[in-house]
């Protein structure tokens, strides 16, 4: 059964201070390591936690003034799941687009203006992008291809306002079912996280 916005509510409540601003990604067949290669990454230190990536990730920035991204890697299947406090690497498609030769590449974004993307690339073809509050506006090689279940997880298409906004939740729950990979808290709260740093201007 395909999951909506609404089961992944939990994650503004219980991540404020990395929903405020995040990119997360997941990535088909490729390890942390390979996957830090194809980005050009410089590997760092591992972090237990997505609170110490947070932190550190805030810290990256002001270290070198955001030229440089701290991410943090996990296994999770035949899915490396790539999570960017305050980054946007993952829906930067002059970036996503080479790096995506050969598998899969769902990401979604917010920053704190409440600007968002959600990317879906298949071997360097942009398949579909759109902003999760806006989207009706889409765009990329299949925009339609997956509009039934945009519209049964909880993406907002009517005139007007949704009386709760479940834009940011229900890119999680379509990442989700384009991968069959579930963010939980649990996975963010436990796992050592392998980290790298990398170039972003």
């Amino acid at each position: 059964m395909t999951k909506t916005g609404a089961d992944y509510a939990w994650f503004e409540s219980d991540f404020p201070d990395l929903a405020e601003a995040y990119c997360f990604t997941l990535v088909r067949g490729l390890s942390p390591a390979e996957l830090t290669a194809r980005l050009e990454g410089r590997p760092e230190a591992p972090l237990r936690g997505i609170a110490a990536v947070t932190d550190a990730a805030f810290a990256q920035y002001d270290l070198e003034d955001g030229a440089r991204q701290l991410v943090a890697m996990t296994t999770v299947g035949l899915w490396t799941l790539l999570v960017e406090p305050n980054g946007y690497l993952g829906v930067t498609e002059d970036r996503v687009l080479p790096a995506s030769a050969g598998t899969s590449w769902i990401s979604h974004f917010v920053n704190v203006n409440a600007v968002g993307t959600f990317l879906w690339a298949e071997d360097q073809v942009l398949r579909l992008c759109f902003d999760p509050m806006f989207p009706e506006d889409r765009w990329g090689a299949a925009p339609d291809e997956f509009l039934d279940v945009m519209e049964r997880i909880g993406f907002h298409f009517e005139d007007g306002s949704a009386e709760t906004d479940l834009s940011s939740p229900a890119a999680f729950a379509l990442a989700e079912h384009l991968t069959g990979v579930a963010v939980t808290p649990a996975l963010l709260q436990n796992t050592t996280f392998t980290c790298a740093t990398v170039q972003v201007r």
